[in-house]
């Protein structure tokens, strides 16, 4: 009987691990040749044989910190969404099916080269392991990875995906037949999304070496810190997006790179004309018609416990998918979201020894969504505005649509490099790039935009590239220290425009109006106040309050050619608005504090906070838990450091967006650097790195990185190969 209750466990237990003897053999031999050291803070570092065996060992510590949000990471870019959270997500799957191929994706992995297609293998080897040795662990849908899924998503953008400004809502009227004409709303990007970036020269440092400072503001715990070195001469250490196989923000021992969103044009809307006959869709090319391409999607979509399929009929022309109608006219998108060359290029860049190699990986054109701000050993200071360009016309307006059916609009390559928006060694000695404006990137010395087409930078100013600007041109030489103070700076210079007009608006109210006594004293706190946030500051509640009821021009970043930057559209709005667009926002503002707190006379620290409970996608906030004072806020004003919170059905505020991972390291014959995590490197709330960081986050504080191997041995909490 005992051996027969064995053969039948046999089979379940197979059934359950899905992966076959030959291929855990190859995983066994494979992790006995990594070595992964989790230090103090339980940052892992990797060390492998070669780069695939670092792969394989990022990739297993990396779902033994977040497996959830690994796999949720690949869920979107595979389009699956629906899979898991049901009908509400069909379209959202239905655009990543549209950009991203995954037959071309195979087909990608089945051209690499054998040394690059050894890091695809290992990164699909290190997750399926993990999954392996963790049978108590149950993905939401991802049962097995597959060594193409990077090819889905080849940059380390959390969503970098470019739709020009076509919305899913026009996808999904499109792709229902709804055709009625409706109001067209453009995109407004994410204005709290973006980063900072600063290079010093050593003619800036007290050290004499150049120094980077790192910091990303993005969704809380999607970045976390590791390192991973081989026998291959791979040593990186940074920021890596959940579930890919590279460093994103981060260093070597010879150089760094710091990673900025920009609205550089890298997706074009083409308005197509289209006819229909008895043998279907045909789209007009310089006056020749084409057979539009027809292709089924099929999308799964949970429905209970039912998994359920919605089919479309999708379309294609020669500029790309068609996503939306407009003024009658079919609407395709003409973009590279998907590119092989940017994951190689992702790779390569982490590996680069020296100024003239990171150019090379920069040469590859490839990289889609980011300025690149770069500092080295040799004193060498860069910025890039972007990369991957695509060359046009410079007779059209490309944000807007044009006319798909000529080749006078087509794209003509790619900008060579040296053609781009960028600054090598400027002799002010540092570089900034706030998600602003590129000429305003080096001070006086910054690139000239008359020079340039305007889609390659129609990047305008904004309170956060004042504030680098004025801050950088102080005289000073620089430590570590005095770069994470700056990074940190609490100075807000769009209050400098906003709260003046206030003042103006308030002195202009006839003596008989009640608003004089009721909004006395919150005048006299802001005509006090210093422009800075601080835990203690009353003024900094009521200010970070009260702007966001303003006019919502104000908050606008991301800008197109010819739009007014947010900082002329701050000042524009300070000058014309009527004394109530300035006043009654102020009075709301203060009868919703007292609504929620009794008093509208209360601390930054008290309302803005920091909480982490449970660890989920979605986390959980609570009012009657304990939480940590927050002094900084959101960049929106200007604030280097971002710190995005809001209300949660809550009366205080907590913090989910912003710096992340932060890092300011020093190149010398030694790295030095200093990071911090926003809460803790796990994911999971009973390790004790789930919040051991988020004091010091709070509070401005780094600590040591530990980047030298002797260092991490002095510090370790476990020494281990995957799978012990």
């Amino acid at each position: 009987m005992k051996k027969l209750f064995l053969l039948l466990l046999l089979p379940l237990q197979l059934f359950a691990q899905k992966f076959t003897p030959a291929e855990i053999a190859v995983y066994q031999a494979q992790a006995k040749k990594v070595n992964i050291i989790r230090d103090k803070w339980g940052i892992p570092h990797v060390y492998g044989k070669t780069d695939a065996d670092a792969v394989f060992g990022l990739l297993y510590a990396q779902c033994e910190d977040d497996f959830k949000r690994v796999e949720l990471n690949y869920i979107e870019k595979l389009g699956r969404l629906a899979e898991v959270n049901g009908e509400k997500d069909v379209f959202n799957d239905l655009q990543i099916r549209l950009l991203f191929d995954s037959t071309e994706a195979k087909v990608d992995y089945a051209k690499a080269q054998p040394s690059f297609k050894k890091l695809l293998d290992a990164y699909a080897a290190g997750i399926n392991y993990y999954l392996y040795k963790n049978p108590k662990v149950k993905p939401a849908l991802l049962t097995r990875f597959k060594p193409w899924f990077p090819l889905m998503w080849t940059d380390g953008s959390i969503g970098a995906i470019n739709t020009a400004d076509l919305t899913i809502e026009e996808l999904k009227k499109f792709y229902t037949g709804d055709h009625s004409p409706t109001a067209y709303v453009p995109v407004i990007k994410d204005q709290h999304s973006g980063s900072n970036g600063f290079a010093f020269a050593p003619s800036m440092t007290e050290s004499g070496n150049s120094i980077l400072y790192i910091n990303p503001h993005t969704t809380f715990y999607f970045r976390p810190e590791v390192q991973m070195q081989s026998e291959e001469g791979l040593n990186a250490y940074g920021a890596v997006t959940w579930g890919q196989f590279f460093v994103y923000q981060g260093f070597n021992e010879n150089l760094g790179w710091m990673h900025t969103s920009n609205n550089v044009d890298i997706a074009d809307m083409y308005a197509e004309k289209i006819s229909k006959t008895d043998k279907g869709f045909f789209y007009e090319y310089d006056k020749k018609k084409f057979p539009v391409t027809q292709k089924k999607i099929n999308i799964h979509y949970l429905e209970g416990t039912t998994l359920k399929t919605k089919t479309f009929t999708t379309y294609f022309t020669n500029n790309g998918p068609v996503m939306a109608m407009r003024e009658g006219k079919w609407i395709s998108l003409k973009a590279k979201n998907r590119n092989a060359q940017s994951l190689v290029q992702s790779w390569i860049r982490t590996k680069a020894k020296s100024f003239e190699e990171y150019q090379k990986a920069m040469d590859l054109k490839a990289n889609a969504s980011n300025n690149t701000v770069y500092a080295d050993a040799q004193g060498n200071i860069a910025f890039w505005h972007g990369n991957f360009i695509p060359v046009r016309d410079t007779k059209y307006n490309w944000s807007d649509v044009v006319d798909g059916s000529t080749s006078a609009t087509a794209w003509k390559g790619l900008h060579n490099v040296k053609d781009m928006v960028h600054v090598y060694n400027p002799t002010n000695g540092w570089l900034q790039n706030c998600n602003s404006t590129p000429f305003s990137s080096a001070g006086k010395n910054s690139p000239i935009k008359a020079n340039y087409p305007t889609y390659m930078a129609p990047d305008g100013e904004n309170f956060r590239g004042v504030a680098a600007v004025k801050l950088l041109s102080r005289p000073m030489k620089y430590t570590l220290e005095k770069v994470i103070a700056t990074g940190y700076d609490p100075y807000m210079p769009g209050f400098e425009v906003l709260v003046p007009a206030l003042l103006k608006a308030y002195a202009q109210l006839p003596q008989s109006d009640p608003l004089i006594e009721e909004l006395k004293a919150p005048i006299s706190l802001l005509k006090n106040w210093d422009y800075r946030s601080g835990e203690l500051s009353e003024a900094t509640t009521l200010a970070m309050e009260w702007a966001p009821r303003l006019n919502s021009a104000i908050r606008k970043v991301y800008i197109n050619p010819g739009d007014k930057d947010q900082v002329e559209a701050t000042t524009e709005f300070a000058k014309s608005a009527r004394p109530n667009d300035l006043l009654d926002p102020l009075k709301v503002t203060m009868a919703d504090l007292t609504k929620r707190f009794g008093k509208w006379q209360i601390a930054w620290g008290e309302v803005n906070r920091y909480q982490r409970l449970t660890g989920a996608i979605r986390e959980k906030y609570d009012d009657n838990t304990p939480s940590l004072p927050v002094g900084f806020g959101s960049a929106m004003w200007g604030q280097l450091g971002s710190y995005i919170s809001n209300p949660f059905k809550t009366n205080k505020r907590y913090g989910y967006s912003g710096n992340s991972f932060v890092c300011v390291v020093e190149f010398g014959k030694r790295i030095k650097a200093k990071s911090i995590l926003a809460g803790g490197n796990s994911g999971d709330p009973t390790s004790k790195h789930f919040t051991d960081q988020a004091l010091m986050y709070t509070k401005g504080e780094f600590k040591d990185v530990l980047f030298y191997k002797e260092d991490v041995l002095k510090y370790v909490e476990r020494n281990y190969s995957p799978g012990q």
